[in-house]
């Protein structure tokens, strides 16, 4: 990972943040409007204290579609077979996971997005705590519950890993409809990788990584790094020692992974090296790995246009990627969106009227086109439906382009 390119990426996260994280204020402008000089996104100090109108009603995730209620449990998981490879003196390498489940309908309690420490760290992180009170984010609504009976049956895993210095709150809407549709879906948040994780014992890692993944090599550091995580949630989650209540209800058998920016990139690399992950998929994330030993096993790839399309920026990267894949695999390209376009980042934008002017795809667009094609990929791939959404373009999708096939 180059320093130019990391520096862009961070620079999408920021406007992608300040896009999600700006409300309504009364009169129709919003909480961004209200930075007084423009630069700072602070008052001018010559003007007159104001009122805080901040809106403190929580943002709102779209709804599941498939037929299962959503079970949500926490799980801290600690490899004590390595250490950390960020700060090795902390010791052994540790991860939180969200781990959704098909449930029955009926009982279990509210789950909150995130935590207000983690809200806090993530709005002081872009220098824009003042737009938005950190319990607003966090109180973004979700639909999984926890406590939720299990329903009945054995069902896919997929793991989801999110981009670096994103945590893994920001692919709920796409784990908790996965989880609908019957698939256990367990989101990683990654130590030391996002702008802040509340780990046991009151302890929140902040990015420690940021600095080194900058460096020559950091990009195939972070990539090999998070490939053995993933196969480490895997192990816990389906050998011995399961670390969850409810590992009876994987299908061993049955096992995907995917990821956002660096962690789609994760996913390529756990799939060289983890034969049990049968289908892998990347959403808009530069490769650091080849995919040797991949063999016949599918992949996905959607990305932006202006990034990961052939013969633009990225797209060198992706194309020597597609010639080293034998088996499934497509290359989807979404007009109008950007890097943050397959996460909930869009959506929570949407409800406050904003819109990024180089990502101008909806918010529900966004959604339904994430949830869509990469619901259908693993439909197909790990339950053996066809579906013919991923044969070629579909009238009902005018902005995914079959880049190759």
């Amino acid at each position: 990972m180059t320093a130019s390119r990391s520096a862009a990426r961070r620079r999408a996260l920021a406007t992608a943040l300040v896009l999600s994280l700006t409300v309504p204020l009364a009169g129709g402008a919003t909480a961004f409007a209200a930075a007084g000089d423009g630069s700072s996104g602070r008052a001018s100090a010559s003007a007159a204290p104001a009122a805080d109108t901040r809106s403190t009603a929580p943002l709102r995730l779209p709804r599941p579609t498939g037929p299962y209620a959503v079970g949500r449990d926490t799980l801290h998981l600690v490899d004590r077979s390595r250490p950390d490879p960020w700060v090795p003196s902390a010791g052994a390498r540790e991860l939180m996971a969200s781990v959704y489940y098909p449930g029955r309908h009926g009982g279990g309690h509210p789950t909150a997005y995130t935590s207000q420490e983690e809200a806090r760290l993530l709005l002081e992180w872009w220098k824009k705590e003042d737009l938005l009170p950190p319990a607003a984010y966090a109180g973004t609504r979700t639909h999984a519950r926890t406590g939720v009976r299990p329903a009945p049956g054995r069902f896919p895993l997929i793991v989801l890993s999110p981009g670096f210095t994103a945590p893994r709150s920001t692919l709920t809407h796409l784990a908790e409809d996965l989880a609908s549709r019957g698939f256990v879906v367990a989101t990683v948040d990654h130590a030391y990788e996002s702008v802040g994780t509340a780990f046991p014992g009151g302890r929140v890692l902040t990015c420690r990584a940021c600095a080194p993944v900058d460096e020559p090599g950091g990009g195939e550091l972070a990539t090999k790094g998070r490939a053995k995580d993933i196969s480490y949630v895997i192990d816990r989650l389906t050998g011995g020692k399961n670390a969850w209540r409810h590992a009876r209800m994987i299908d061993g058998k049955r096992i995907g992974a995917g990821g956002h920016s660096i962690g789609g990139s994760g996913t390529l690399a756990a799939m060289t090296t983890d034969r049990r992950v049968r289908a892998g998929m990347n959403m808009d994330g530069h490769f650091h790995t080849r995919p040797a030993g991949l063999g016949n096993r599918p992949f996905l790839m959607i990305g932006t246009e202006t990034v990961h399309t052939p013969g633009v920026e990225d797209g060198k990267n992706w194309d020597e990627i597609w010639e080293g894949m034998d088996g499934w695999k497509r290359w989807l390209t979404v007009k109008g969106s950007g890097h943050f376009t397959f996460t909930d980042v869009p959506v929570l934008a949407a409800q406050a009227g904003v819109v990024d002017p180089e990502a101008p795809l909806s918010g529900e667009r966004s959604e339904q086109i994430t949830r869509a094609y990469i619901g259908a990929f693993y439909e197909q791939h790990l339950r053996g439906t066809p579906q013919p959404l991923l044969d070629g373009p579909s009238p009902g999708n005018p902005e995914v382009t079959f880049q190759r096939r």
